[in-house]
């Protein structure tokens, strides 16, 4: 019996803050994240104040909560590649295996709605951040004269760089064209480059 209890109170826990989460999300389509009150989000979800305290002490952190599953979908993409390998042979990876571009295309919604927001620096702060830790403790590379850290942080920025732009483009191209070119970008070094435009002295 007392099972049950807990069982009937963790689904109701769940539909709670899957309304509350989903009422936050409609309403920032509507008006900046700081304007919105948490009267707004329970009248939204159809819940009361009480209800929201007992699983979010703030709107913030219910914001939170929403972004810290979307950053633990990011990482589990970012890692697929090398998940399962011992040696990470980046020239040799299929464009289907970058996961990130996936993981972006299933959230095209929140991702849209995110760079549209008062919260975007936020975003891009908390998903570099994550990015950045993971890739310097479980990706090692060679010691050749390249610093490591510098390295991980030029890459992490000409990646996001790229999701950023295509979601900020209403995703122009379809998830394969992008897969497609980032694989190509990486492995891509040009040893010259010609000028269209010659400077007039």
């Amino acid at each position: 019996m007392h099972d049950k209890t807990n069982k009937k109170e963790d689904r109701r826990i769940i539909r709670s803050r899957i309304a509350l989460r989903e009422a936050l999300l409609e309403i920032m389509t509507k008006k900046p994240f700081r304007s919105i009150s948490i009267t707004e989000i329970v009248e939204h979800a159809n819940y009361n104040r009480g209800t929201f305290y007992s699983n979010y002490e703030s709107k913030e952190a219910l914001l939170d909560d929403i972004v810290n599953d979307l950053i633990h979908d990011l990482i589990k993409s970012f890692r697929a590649p090398y998940e399962d390998v011992e040696v990470f042979r980046i020239n040799e990876i299929p464009a289907a295996s970058v996961l990130i571009v996936e993981h972006v295309s299933r959230n095209t919604a929140i991702y849209s709605l995110l760079m549209k927001s008062d919260w975007l620096p936020e975003l891009k702060t908390r998903m570099y951040t994550s990015l950045k830790k993971i890739a310097m403790e479980e990706i090692i590379y060679p010691d050749d004269g390249i610093d490591h850290e510098l390295f991980t942080i030029y890459n992490l920025h000409a990646v996001l760089g790229l999701v950023f732009h295509w979601i900020e483009s209403g995703y122009k191209h379809s998830p394969a064209y992008i897969q497609d070119q980032l694989i190509k970008l990486v492995s891509w070094r040009p040893s010259d480059a010609k000028i269209s435009i010659k400077t007039m002295k």
